[in-house]
């Protein structure tokens, strides 16, 4: 204890000798106290995490050796928590940074487990610690370096991935092919990558969902009784999967985090193109074949949604739809319809049930969109559309619209798309593309996000614009004298 006249100390974890029993350590290095002061130690040659509860001397396994679905550590050396308990751990001879959140533990940085020095990698990282914005500093030990990750995202309230971009962020135009036919059947639809990576495909043909966990080549098939031709999907905070059935069911069905669970939801009149869990808590539906978008509050007792935009008829008016199929809820739960057979983009405010045309027919954008399948909004609030007809991707930017993949018209190579269906991104802000009649997802990965070179470009030219004003008043003085 601190500021008194003790000097000796007392053991709070171990008990001197190696070993990996409760109360044993071998080679302990980093350690983190919480606001409870629990002690977390980073049981280096025990490949573990234990976590000593205040004023015991048994402690429990957190991560690592002998903690069961889990996650696996090679030598871990650091250990820290953040305000909401999750872990943060430096596992050090995997050269890799992994964190616990509500659907478990993943891999954050250096997730190919291969050492080396790009930015992306690390050689051996010691210590990792936060500064008070949520930037991870980390010491690479073999390459002699202190790296800085910058935080891209930091909502609770949302189980996807919505990244923050640049009104210049671009892609790589060469796109890697993520999944093909063999895995997830022809013409796929839906996409779903939730908060830690995991990849969600539903297979139309086999009538199974698909899913590959972060850094994995490897998929797993999972099957589901009673699924028939589904072509969405949506995972919730709980991490909870909602699964289009509606083709042959009429409904809508939830399978319970890590269960075989099966409870029906929603009652439909046909197939979800789309659907969506907003941050209040509503599920929704986009019924392409009745031109409707129909919602429900989740858990309020009831299985019949209510109308969120379209009435039903096929049209173009402002409280009319036509085929819509993609969705998107922004946080002010505010909705977005890829209203395909229209050519445009709606926006219905919240309460309403007219729309408003943003881009496409009837609106002022700069672009014209041929049967837009697909709408996802970033953090900063720029739209990205899957623009069908013209097997490309759009987004807006600080200028206005702009392709950014697929922009030399439809095909097959690695730069070309074939009506593509939907799109969705990782963490690190790649994108994935539902690559519909080559039936195949293609992956285009973020190549920059460099807001400073709009600074740079304005104040480039402020300075210019000084340097001839000072010329001119010094030639005004000149004149004068």
């Amino acid at each position: 204890w601190l500021n008194d006249t003790v000097l000796t100390s007392t053991i709070v974890a171990g008990n001197g000798t190696a070993g990996s029993t409760a109360t044993t350590l071998y080679y302990p290095y980093g350690i983190f106290v919480d606001a409870k002061f629990n002690l977390y130690v980073a049981d280096t040659l025990n490949n573990r995490i234990q976590m000593f509860p205040v004023g015991q001397l048994t402690g429990i396994t957190l991560a690592g050796a002998s903690a069961p679905g889990t996650i696996t550590l090679n030598q871990p050396s650091d250990i820290t928590l953040d305000g909401n308990g999750y872990l943060f751990i430096a596992d050090t001879s995997n050269s890799r940074i992994v964190g616990s959140g509500p659907y478990g533990f993943r891999c954050l940085f250096g997730c190919t487990e291969v050492y080396g020095s790009t930015p992306s990698q690390l050689y051996y990282p010691r210590t990792l610690r936060f500064d008070s914005y949520g930037n991870l500093f980390i010491v690479d030990q073999y390459n002699s370096r202190i790296q800085k990750f910058i935080i891209a995202s930091n909502s609770c309230s949302l189980s996807y991935n919505q990244p923050t971009f640049c009104y210049n962020a671009l892609w790589y135009s060469n796109a890697s092919t993520f999944a093909s036919s063999s895995t997830i059947g022809t013409l796929p639809y839906g996409i779903f990558i939730d908060g830690i990576n995991t990849v969600y495909i539903p297979n139309r043909v086999s009538n199974t969902i698909v899913t590959w966990p972060q850094g994995s080549n490897t998929s797993a098939t999972n099957t589901y009784s009673n699924l028939s031709n589904p072509y969405s999907l949506f995972m919730s905070m709980t991490g909870d999967i909602y699964i289009d059935n509606g083709y042959s069911y009429g409904r809508v069905d939830k399978y319970t985090f890590n269960t075989s669970n099966r409870v029906t939801v929603m009652i439909v009149n046909g197939s979800c193109y789309g659907l969506f869990i907003d941050i209040s808590n509503n599920l929704y539906c986009s019924l392409k074949s009745l031109h409707q978008v129909v919602k429900l509050l989740l858990n309020n007792g009831t299985t019949i949604p209510t109308i969120a935009a379209g009435n039903g008829s096929a049209g173009s008016l402002s409280n009319m739809l036509n085929s819509p199929q993609g969705i998107y809820v922004d946080s002010n739960l505010n909705l977005y319809i890829a209203d395909c057979a229209n050519n445009r983009i709606q926006f219905v405010q919240t309460g309403q049930l007219n729309g408003v045309t943003i881009v496409g027919n009837g609106s002022s954008a700069n672009i014209i969109l041929n049967y837009p399948t697909g709408i996802v909004l970033d953090a900063s609030g720029y739209l990205f559309i899957v623009d069908s007809y013209n097997h490309r991707i759009v987004a807006s930017s600080y200028y206005g619209f702009r392709c950014i993949v697929g922009c030399s018209g439809g095909g097959s190579t690695a730069s070309l798309l074939s009506f593509p269906q939907s799109m969705t991104f990782d963490s690190y802000g790649n994108m994935y593309v539902t690559d519909r009649n080559n039936s195949r997802v293609q992956q285009f990965t973020l190549q920059t996000n460099n807001c400073i070179f709009f600074c740079d470009y304005h104040l480039k030219n402020w300075q210019k614009s000084n340097d001839m004003l000072l010329e001119l008043f010094d030639l005004i003085l000149v004149f004068l004298v």
